[in-house]
């Protein structure tokens, strides 16, 4: 019997229903195809998944035949990152960070990829945790980078990661591109320690914007690469509180896709080791979102407190990756984690206050909001209303190329069918239907 599933490449080989003998087989085919013989027999195979060798360039190179994998993977990602369904994040470390930003490029478009596995989404959060980042060392070839460079590196950075909602979705091309110049000279350009953090922080930045735009395009295990590569680049230039910011966004998705408990073990550890209180303020409601989904009423309580006392005190510019948490972002999510844990009057008002303080600008964010409040009407039966802000949160959604948030509102859909026949809501279910 195979052991059990601890390596890459027993992942990969699971996934397409392979034994250890089998994957053997399909080595030894490709290598027949090539005009070549291979060894590669289970024990080979045993051998690889355990750690006990690493294959060489030839049989790498079969491996990927065999996986139908880009062969340029091997070589730019190296083993084991460049096997296919990976759920096990690269540990951090100070040659980690290229790896993990090259693996979230090629993979971006790749829905074969899986998230993270939750044991390993928890490891990462420990690690990060626990581990201080090592002093940066200038790349050893390659020519110098100049602080002009940079400068205008950093200053359309900033503009593709600044857009509003609805203008970031045509610019996805971009910021992958710029991504990748930052990566290629992350890797292969001569520079000093203070360039290397401003080049580091710089592709932290692009990373995590570029996983929010996979995260709400539904490409949940781009989104999750992105992420995991957004915190390699953090961590390697020190920043701790964007490196908590982005452990709070792996957590969010957790939440999102019903994994509570792993998104309140990534919270508690991030928590502990950020600074800056609107930071703060964010990390403890989420935090308070992951509780309530657990039924944690009292833990949820505790962080929700946390959260508007740390909102309340922030004094100085909060980071720009937090800069627009907002009351109003209290309010609602208050309101969630009420409705959750059953409190549907006082959730309802909460989600109504909040939602009417949000800047416009906010779309995405408004129609999340408004989707949160058609359920909450929902609750209360108050069908018209429900339907209306469902409806407004559709057409939203759609405007600003938003599946993700589209999807939340298609999840009323049974709640609504209850009120067939009312004018509002029939349309609306028409409109969700052809969604």
């Amino acid at each position: 019997m195979d052991d059990l599933i601890r390596h890459p490449l027993a992942h990969a080989r699971r996934e397409r229903g392979w034994t250890q003998p089998e994957l053997a087989r399909q080595v030894r085919r490709v290598a027949e195809q090539r005009g070549l013989r291979s060894g590669v027999d289970r024990q080979r195979i045993w051998t690889w998944e355990n750690d006990r060798a690493t294959p060489d360039e030839d049989s790498q190179i079969l491996l990927a035949d065999a996986f139908e994998v880009d062969q340029s993977l091997i070589t730019e990602l190296g083993w084991p990152y460049w096997l296919p369904g990976r759920d096990h994040a690269i540990p951090l470390g100070p040659d980690s960070t290229v790896p993990a930003l090259r693996e979230a490029l090629r993979t971006m478009d790749r829905r074969t990829f899986l998230t993270y596995s939750s044991a390993s989404l928890v490891g990462l959060a420990h690690q990060w945790a626990t581990n201080e980042p090592q002093a940066l060392s200038a790349a050893l070839d390659g020519k110098t980078i100049d602080t002009e460079l940079v400068d205008l590196l950093e200053a359309t950075g900033h503009r593709l990661t600044s857009l509003v909602t609805e203008q970031r979705q045509h610019t996805r091309t971009l910021l992958d591109a710029h991504l990748t110049t930052i990566t290629d000279l992350i890797d292969g350009a001569n520079y000093s320690q203070p360039v290397g953090q401003r080049l580091h922080t710089l592709a932290a930045h692009l990373a995590q914007t570029v996983a929010w735009h996979r995260f709400d395009q539904g490409e949940h295990g781009a989104a999750g690469r992105y992420w995991h590569a957004a915190l390699h680049s953090a961590h390697t230039s020190g920043d701790r509180d964007l490196g908590a910011g982005i452990m709070s966004d792996l957590a969010y998705q957790a939440t999102w896709l019903t994994e509570p408990k792993t998104a309140a073990e990534i919270l508690e550890s991030a928590v502990a080791r950020i600074r800056h209180p609107t930071a703060r303020a964010l990390l403890h409601l989420r935090l308070a979102r992951s509780q309530a989904a657990l039924g944690a009423a009292r833990a949820c309580r505790t962080s929700l407190s946390t959260a508007e006392r740390e909102l309340a005190r922030t004094a100085d510019e909060p980071p720009a990756w937090c800069s627009w948490m907002s009351g109003a972002d209290l309010l609602v999510d208050s309101g969630q984690c009420l409705a959750d844990l059953g409190e549907l009057e006082h959730a309802h008002q909460l989600i109504g206050e909040g939602a009417a303080l949000l800047p416009a600008a906010r779309s995405k964010t408004r129609s999340v909001f408004l989707s949160y409040e058609a359920g909450s009407f929902l609750k209360v039966g108050e069908a018209d209303q429900a339907a209306a802000a469902a409806t407004q949160s559709l057409t939203l959604a759609e405007k600003i190329g938003a599946p993700r948030c589209v999807a939340l509102v298609r999840d009323l859909a049974p709640e609504f069918k209850k009120y067939a026949g009312v004018d509002a809501v029939d349309d609306l279910l028409d409109r969700v239907r052809a969604a």
